[in-house]
């Protein structure tokens, strides 16, 4: 294997985004193939003992396992290590796995970690059960709140947790504020950017510690493979991350990584279309609807903020419809182009309901404190002509007595 011309680091990081989106991380073995190769391969062969040796001592390079090193995920984490930003990346099998690898790498018994209670059901789940078997406290914010942030911090307090824009609240964060107040008590701040992407939004831009992904959703962009990151420093990816992932192995396939490069090619051009898209509908239906909660329409509490930090709205929006659970479900029901879904990022329009889907799992309480109501519900816009999204919505919500 060799790395194509023009692979040093030195000379990438000066490429542009849409560049490095294409071309970023490229190896090519001596066949010479344009596309990336996909390596199925579990194991390495060596020329002879010696060599092995030397490279599970690291005191040689080259690929050992590929629980540790494969050539189509690392050419995966290279990628997006620069469009983040990153000195470093290290793939996972799923967005879950990312965000669960990135606070057990570097937590503790003893430790505490502040986190947003607005989140996607799974990560609230992290802070309210998982954690807290191996004896790791939470606290939960209101992260659009920044003085809930310093109120928050303890002695022990060792990480910062949240999402922005969040799932599916759409909260969004003051990220300068945030990871500022971090680095000021010595706290790592660890950042979910799924609805963003680096393509919007790069939190290490703004002081952010780590960015972990599921790159199931846009980075993918089509609904085909699980997938996650978690980008950061290289002292943080190789000396918190590495060792807690080669041993416990949440590793990504290659084929997986392999599709997600692909995604990733074409990651700038969807995202900003389906912004655009989704800024369209969300216009459309507000006026329908009890709320809508959409980064870029003015009627966001922090439109500011948003259009400070993104370069675009996303292609998500939640709505709240007054009837309940029962109007939304009739809602969804009524639907004839949108998919009943609780996927997002994908390039079709999807939509689903939180409360009974994404944040069934963290009961009533915990759904009423992070402001998922039994009449919201969350739309994906994707690349669809608009137009024949809004005729949908439009005869769904009569359908439900909108």
């Amino acid at each position: 294997m060799k790395r194509t011309t023009g692979q040093d680091r030195s000379i990438t990081a000066t490429w542009r985004p849409a560049t490095q989106a294409v071309r970023g991380g490229t190896w090519r073995s001596e066949m010479g193939e344009t596309s990336e190769a996909l390596f199925l391969t579990s194991g390495y062969s060596y020329d002879d003992a010696a060599t092995v040796a030397a490279r599970f001592a690291g005191e040689a390079e080259g690929m050992t396992y590929s629980r540790l090193q494969n050539p189509t995920v690392q050419m995966l984490e290279d990628r997006i290590a620069l469009l983040e930003g990153a000195e470093a990346c290290r793939a996972q099998a799923s967005g879950m796995a990312a965000m669960t690898t990135a606070l057990l790498c570097q937590l503790s018994a003893g430790d505490h970690v502040v986190a947003a209670k607005a989140a996607f059901g799974s990560c609230r789940w992290l802070i309210d059960n998982l954690l807290p078997r191996f004896g790791i406290t939470g606290t939960t914010i209101d992260a659009s709140e920044n003085a809930a942030w310093e109120a928050a911090i303890r002695p022990n307090t060792k990480v910062f947790f949240f999402e922005s824009p969040a799932n599916p609240t759409m909260d969004v964060v003051d990220l300068e504020f945030v990871c500022t107040l971090a680095r000021a008590h010595g706290i790592t701040t660890v950042v979910d950017n799924a609805f963003a992407t680096s393509a919007l939004q790069r939190p290490l831009d703004f002081g952010a510690d780590v960015v972990a992904y599921s790159a199931t959703k846009m980075m993918d962009g089509q609904g085909r493979v699980l997938a996650g990151a978690v980008c950061g420093s290289a002292q943080f990816i190789n000396d918190k991350l590495l060792p807690f992932q080669r041993n416990t192995g949440p590793n990504i396939a290659p084929f997986n990584a392999w599709v997600v490069l692909k995604g990733l090619e074409t990651l700038d051009l969807r995202i900003h279309r389906q912004s655009e898209n989704a800024l369209k509908v969300a216009s459309f239906v507000e006026p329908r609807v009890a709320r809508l909660l959409y980064p870029w329409l003015p009627s966001h509490p922090q439109y500011a903020l948003a259009v400070k930090q993104m370069k675009a709205g996303g292609s998500i929006f939640s709505l709240e419809v007054p009837g309940g659970r029962t109007q939304a479900h009739a809602l969804l029901d009524a639907l004839k182009l949108v998919d009943i879904s609780n996927n997002i990022g994908d390039s079709r329009s999807l939509m689903c309901h939180p409360a009974s889907t994404t944040h069934h799992g963290v009961g009533p309480e915990t759904r009423a404190d992070m402001g998922v109501t039994e009449g919201m519900l969350r739309l994906n816009v994707g690349l669809e002509d608009p137009d024949d999204v809004i005729e949908d919505l439009d005869q769904a919500l009569k359908a439900a007595g909108l």
